[in-house]
């Protein structure tokens, strides 16, 4: 009968072999997001084509559960409106990589739907990344393809909103407002 060869590993001095680590996941990129974040919420002037923007505080809190945020934001939108604040609730799914939203302002009917994420290229760490949100919902009246192409960079970070009409025949993507953040507080 013949003898099988047990098992060896060859061990050379000096060496250290180590696997890779997993890259993180979306809801792990999101989530690394949370604290303060200050800047502009800035939005097209489509008589001058120039961007304007208003100053804009964030408060990001990711939740115990590793999929789940909640983010605050507020701005003076003039004398008449005064201090607006917009909290939405996000819910990333691990398996589809889709993100679940519900977003509330006074005044308004709160919102809600899905969006499809991807990873953008360029991405390598938690606070160097590029994400794109994909969905097709209603702009203003009609329907439209909307992308959010949020990016980090360190302690900044930038979203802008696009959208492309759906039914005109054209793939034309249109910027609608965008964010310009800057971390002044970690949680």
């Amino acid at each position: 009968m013949r003898r099988l060869m047990p098992f060896a590993l060859l061990i050379i001095p000096g060496t250290v072999l180590a696997a890779e680590p997993a890259p993180p996941t979306m809801a792990q990129l999101l989530a690394a997001t949370a604290g303060e974040w200050q800047g502009e919420l800035q939005y097209r002037d489509y008589q001058s084509n120039k961007w304007e923007g208003l100053p804009v505080t964030v408060k990001i809190q990711a939740q115990g559960d590793g999929v789940t945020a909640v983010r605050t934001a507020a701005f003076d939108d003039g004398p008449k409106t005064g201090i607006v604040y917009i909290t939405t609730v996000t819910q990333v799914d691990p398996a589809t990589e889709r993100e679940s939203y519900a977003a509330f302002r006074k005044g308004r009917e709160p919102d809600s739907g899905a969006a499809q994420l991807t990873l953008g290229n360029g991405s390598r760490d938690l606070t160097h990344w590029t994400i794109i949100s994909t969905e097709t919902r209603k702009d203003g009246d009609s329907l439209a393809v909307v992308r959010e192409t949020t990016t980090r960079n360190g302690t900044s970070l930038v979203t802008l909103k696009e959208v492309d009409p759906v039914g005109d025949g054209v793939t034309s993507w249109q910027p609608r407002n965008r964010t310009v953040l800057n971390l002044v507080g970690q949680r």
